[in-house]
Parts: C-alpha cells; sequence; structure tokens
C-alpha cells in the first residue's frame, strides 16, 4: 500500500489560465467515489452554464480514473488535464476545467498546454493553500489495560510511533491507537511483554488516513 496525496474533505481550489482571450477555470475538489467526481462536475457546469466546454479529470484511491474532452479535439484537454493529476501524485481528487472561448483558435498544442497548466495551476493553489494533505496506510489497535499500567502503555505507544486516538474507563482501561503500518507491532510485542505473554491486543487492517 503505497501513500498519495490528495486535497483535505470539503476544500477546494479554483485556478484561472488566459490564453489568446480564452479563459480556462481549472477548479479541484476532493473527492471518494465516482458519484462525487460527478456531483461536482455537474456543479460545475450549473456555475457556468453559459460556458462553452466543462472537461473533467478525476482519479480515486481505488486506481479509477475517467477523463473527458468535452467537445474539445480527441485528447487535448481530458488526458493533459488527468496527466496533470497524475503528476502531482493526486488521488481521491476531481479537476473540472471551464473554457470561455476568446474567439481564437489555439490549436490541439496549445489546448494541450492551456487545460495542463490550468490543471496545474490549481494544484499548486491548492498547496499554497495548505489543503494538500498526504495519506497513509494506518494500522489502528485497541487494547483493554489494567489502570496501573495507563501511563506505561501511553509511553510504549508514543515511543513506537503512536498516537492516541481514543480511550474509554469502565473497570479496565480501553487504549485506542493509530500507527503507520507496521509500526504498531513493536507496540503490540511491548504490550505482549508487559502482559508475560498476553496479547491484549486487537489490531485492524490498514486504511488509508492522514498521519
Amino acid at each position: 500500500m503505497k501513500t498519495y496525496l490528495t486535497l483535505k474533505p470539503e476544500t477546494e481550489a479554483v485556478f484561472e489560465l488566459v490564453d489568446r482571450k480564452s479563459r480556462f477555470i481549472a477548479a479541484l475538489r476532493h473527492v471518494e467515489t465516482e458519484a462525487e467526481a460527478e456531483g461536482f462536475v455537474d456543479e460545475v457546469r450549473a456555475l457556468h452554464h453559459d460556458a462553452r466546454h466543462h472537461v473533467p479529470a478525476w482519479v480515486l484511491a481505488s486506481g479509477k480514473e475517467r477523463a473527458s474532452d468535452d467537445g474539445e479535439p480527441q485528447r487535448t484537454s481530458g488526458l493533459p488535464s488527468l496527466d496533470a493529476l497524475r503528476g502531482a501524485g493526486l488521488a481521491d481528487v476531481c479537476a473540472v476545467t471551464t473554457r470561455y472561448f476568446g474567439g481564437t483558435l489555439l490549436g490541439p498544442g496549445g489546448l494541450v498546454r492551456a487545460y495542463g497548466g490550468a490543471v496545474a495551476g490549481a494544484v499548486e493553489e491548492a498547496r499554497s493553500q495548505g489543503i494538500v494533505v498526504e495519506m497513509r496506510p494506518v494500522t489502528r489497535v485497541a487494547c483493554c489495560i489494567p489502570y496501573a499500567w495507563y501511563d506505561q502503555v501511553r509511553r510504549m505507544a508514543r515511543d513506537a510511533g503512536g498516537k492516541v486516538v481514543g480511550q474509554i474507563f469502565t473497570d479496565e482501561v480501553q487504549l485506542t491507537c493509530d500507527f503507520r503500518a507496521g509500526e504498531e507491532e513493536a507496540f503490540r510485542a511491548k504490550v505482549t511483554e508487559l502482559a508475560s505473554g498476553r496479547d491484549l491486543c486487537v489490531v485492524h487492517g490498514p486504511r488509508f488516513a492522514e498521519f
């Protein structure tokens, strides 16, 4: 499982590029499903209902991706937009570039540069806003321990690079920690040693999360 970059949920970046009076307005948003991507495309179409083209490109963390030229000459808009997202290492994102025609034909090369440049500009705008985050495989570990071990086990988690994300106090303490995938084993071994060989940890399968 590799790391990837994405935008923070519920954030958006917009960048406008002008070439020979044609306006290319690229909007970039975090999405996690095809339906969310298609919904974003519909939003942009409604917002710029008087524009000639709305070129979408999206990449999901699952590996699914899609792009459309939306009436522009083949391979001059959707693919350059998709390449800009791939080149930035982004996933779970959708870019939609709206074009207002300025009266001058740009030719295939000009369109490739304009669409790719607009999406790349939106990516840089997202970076400047601080809304680009790295997602990595994270493993969650929950363990039930006696109260007397509470401070010690918290230190063990911290020393192993983990973060305590939850705790429930009943007759015991249930401590829930997140680790970068693979780093949880050192913590689990320490807790098992403390418990004289008893495995007190429940390890959940890795998922992608900001860490």
